[in-house]
């Protein structure tokens, strides 16, 4: 009784600098709720709604109604009233005008896509704006709402949330035009003023990239993509606070088994100035999901689908309501978003004025879209367990914004059908076959499968007599024995195949000549990986995977990927890698849509692959030759931190100090290939030297090593940028968008050590360990040029 008294005495004196402990619903000032083609008031989503037939809204006899007919099988019937009428626009483009106070206001768009006076749902296809923002471009409701009912039950309605900020003019605009040989048709419309405060903010957010992202101001406009209550149910529009936002579960997009613990209490939470009571409801604060006593061994983690190619606002809202913790640095914790850190220390008790008291972190992340089509990824959010008491973590609530890029917030229309249901990466389900009644059909075919087999057994034995008798293969049983067990995994094929969902294409990141590169999970290790698959037709044969394992299990260096495990289970040659989120060095190079990288972050990839070079070069007895140095083999992590990869045509150097090359047959790629070992056929130390001097002004100029539609001087990188430096016009062909930020020092250096690379003769090119001081030289160059320049320029 003491205790119940004491907290409650507490509550009480916190109040008296915080708001109350109710939440009270925050008083919208405009607050428009319009019943699309009806034409008189409905009641839906427990509001009044008023029908837009004769509305001071609408253009007089500018439009067309048409009310709900018979819904399809395929649908459920309408949720709500506001889904049985509709308007349709099928000719020309049309505007909707609301008279509106200056400031932020959520507009929501619903719809329910089903059949409307003969129009089939999967025919409409139109875009919307409003006040100078793209929202919607050749939208298909009909495929959003399959997209929508793929990590959960059939989603009939649904509605497109939007922030727009009234500017003076006091009139927000919302105009629908419909695509050629098609129709547009709208539910609802509801528009709800909202805190100036509550994301326009004079402070910046806090992005996890090394270029700044935008800032949110009223020119910025954002849709809602994720409101989740995490670890608690669903919020209706009614029980939020005064907002009327609709809160998720947050179960469909737990990655992996690992959902954690979820937590719950009915004491009030005390709200804050910095915290009010309209950031978010009660019951979001009052619910939670932590990481559990199993938190050292796994991430929790969240996958959200997201448009690529936008900025992305994630606001992770905290309140510890669990007993045992209560005190700061008594559990800390670790954010990562798309495996970038976004917090080291995350304690929300030093956030906060304690249990009960709710607080929201704020963070900003650019989703790269790889191949320009604006398809979706998965936006990863992950909590792993730091230091403290207690080894935990815990988040109360998320949500998630897309942020409009040159007034467009539009994106493709899902790829999928509701026909042919994606499977999640998260959740890889094998569908059951069905029994065929056809016994003696299926007899016939497995009689024929048989003699098929038979068939091909008498082949494969015959020829694996005939090629082992020429070149005697290592078994895997062998091969095992030779490798460190603690770095190096045996996997599964069965595991690998659960990481990528069966090989899925979705998970595909990377394809060559070799194989795909997948990205996947990795439910041992609890962690993200990238799987590499060889071909069996692909140059790279059973002696460079095994080469590759040779060396990458035994070596480990902050500039070298790390191998984390393979499987040659059933002839497959499968690699895992650490997940690399950055993806390759020429990605953010040339020939991508990706935000150029500053002068600075290049040199520092250079600097950082150049030292993982110079420890190959000098890490044991015999020296470690990559020769297959190439700006596609440097990886990226997500800070940036460059990595060598593809160690698969790697050699060891002679056992014999005095010797300095081995000889081998020429193997590269063109462009890359040191001269002198392709006619000598001698591979040394100083090919990875060349190798690397081209990687080098692939850097500075942008432009891939060999382009053949440019005149005969300019074909080649290296012949090109050779001469320029020897003419002294290297800074005529660096990337333009470097335009004016290296300093003259730094490139008379930069260009020094590239051409110093390039030699024809080994002999004379120089080290690693000398091109890396050569760089950190550079760098230093840089800064102290940067350090001159006056602050006013």
């Amino acid at each position: 009784m003491f205790t119940f008294t004491l907290r409650l005495f507490s509550l009480l004196l916190i109040s008296t600098t915080t708001s109350t402990a109710t939440a009270q619903p925050y008083q919208a000032t405009d607050h428009f709720l319009l019943d699309c083609g009806a034409s008189s008031t409905t009641t839906s989503f427990s509001r009044r709604w008023s029908g837009d037939e004769h509305s001071e809204f609408l253009p007089f006899n500018s439009h067309v109604t048409s009310f709900l007919s018979t819904p399809t099988a395929q649908y459920p019937p309408p949720p709500e009233n506001l889904y049985t009428t509709s308007r349709i626009f099928n000719t020309s483009s049309f505007t909707y005008k609301f008279p509106v106070s200056q400031g932020p206001k959520f507009l929501r768009l619903h719809f329910y896509p089903a059949t409307y006076s003969n129009l089939k749902e999967n025919q409409s296809f139109f875009s919307v704006s409003s006040n100078g923002y793209s929202l919607l471009t050749n939208f298909s409701a009909s495929r959003t709402s399959c997209f929508l009912s793929q990590p959960r039950p059939k989603v009939s309605s649904f509605f497109k949330e939007f922030i727009i900020y009234v500017k003076d003019t006091q009139i927000l605009n919302i105009t629908f035009t419909p695509s050629p040989n098609s129709y547009a048709f709208i539910n609802g419309i509801e528009i709800v003023s909202m805190p100036e405060n509550l994301h326009f903010k004079a402070e910046k957010y806090k992005y996890l990239d090394q270029i700044s992202g935008p800032v949110v101001d009223n020119y910025t406009a954002l849709e809602t993509i994720y409101r989740l209550n995490v670890g608690g149910g669903q919020i209706s529009s009614k029980d939020d606070t005064g907002l009327y936002r609709s809160w998720d579960g947050d179960d469909n997009y737990i990655f992996g088994a690992s959902f954690g613990l979820t937590w719950g209490m009915d004491s009030p939470i005390v709200y804050t100035t910095n915290t009010p009571n309209y950031t978010a409801p009660e019951i979001v604060y009052q619910t939670q999901r932590s990481m559990g006593l199993l938190s050292q061994h796994y991430n929790l983690t969240w996958a959200l689908p997201v448009d690529s190619g936008f900025y992305y606002l994630l606001r992770l809202h905290f309140c510890n309501i669990i007993p045992q913790y209560t005190k700061k640095f008594q559990m800390v914790f670790k954010i990562f978003i798309n495996n970038q850190t976004a917090e080291h220390e995350a304690d929300p008790f030093f956030w906060t004025q304690g249990s009960g008291c709710p607080v929201y972190k704020d963070y900003g992340v650019y989703v790269v879209d790889p191949d320009g089509k604006g398809n979706k990824q998965d936006l990863w959010l992950a909590l792993h367990p730091f230091y403290g008491q207690y080894l935990d973590g815990y988040l109360n609530g998320l949500e998630v914004f897309k942020l409009n890029m040159t007034g467009n917030l539009s994106s493709p229309n899902p790829e999928r059908s509701c026909t042919t249901p994606p499977s999640r990466l998260t959740y890889p389900i094998k569908e059951k076959k069905k029994k065929t009644p056809y016994g003696v059909i299926l007899g016939c075919v497995g009689g024929g499968l048989v003699m098929f087999s038979l068939l091909v057994l008498m082949v494969l034995c015959y020829r694996r007599r005939t090629m082992g008798k020429s070149s005697p293969r290592v078994t895997s049983k062998s091969f095992r024995s030779l490798l460190p067990s603690d770095r190096c995994h045996s996997y599964t094929l069965k595991e690998v195949k659960f990481a990528t969902d069966e090989f899925n294409e979705n998970c595909v990141i990377g394809n060559g000549g070799f194989g795909k590169v997948y990205k996947g999970y990795m439910e041992k290790t609890r962690n993200t990986v990238a799987i590499k698959r060889l071909n069996k037709s692909s140059s790279q044969g059973f002696h460079e995977f095994q080469t590759e394992i040779a060396m990458l299990s035994k070596l480990r260096h902050v500039h070298l990927v790390s191998l984390i495990g393979y499987c040659d289970e059933n002839g497959e040659m499968i690699l895992v890698y650490e997940y690399m989120a950055q993806g390759t060095l020429q990605e953010h190079v040339y020939n991508t849509n990706n935000p150029p990288l500053s002068w600075k972050t290049r040199l520092s990839i250079c600097i950082g692959a150049a030292k993982g070079l110079h420890y190959l070069h000098t890490c044991g007895k015999r020296r470690i030759i990559h020769r297959d140095v190439k700006s596609t083999n440097i990886l990226l992590d997500e800070k940036w931190v460059a990595k060598l990869s593809d160690f698969g045509l790697s050699k060891l150097g002679s056992k014999d100090p005095l010797k300095t090359h081995v000889s081998t047959l020429v193997k590269g790629s063109l462009g890359y290939i040191d001269p002198e070992y392709c006619k000598t056929k001698q591979l040394t130390d100083k090919s990875d030297v060349y190798s690397f001097g081209v990687v080098l002004l692939e850097v500075l100029c942008s432009r891939p090593v060999i382009l053949r539609r440019l005149s005969d001087e300019q074909v080649s990188l290296v012949t090109w940028g050779k001469s320029c430096y020897r003419r002294g016009t290297l800074h005529e062909i660096i990337d333009p968008k470097l335009s004016g930020e290296i300093a003259p020092e730094c490139l008379r250096k930069f260009g020094e050590v590239a051409n110093s690379c390039l030699h024809e003769e080994g002999s004379e090119r120089p080290s690693m360990e000398d091109v890396v001081w050569g760089l950190e030289f550079a760098l230093q160059l840089q800064d102290i040029a940067n350090e001159a320049v006056p602050e006013n320029q």
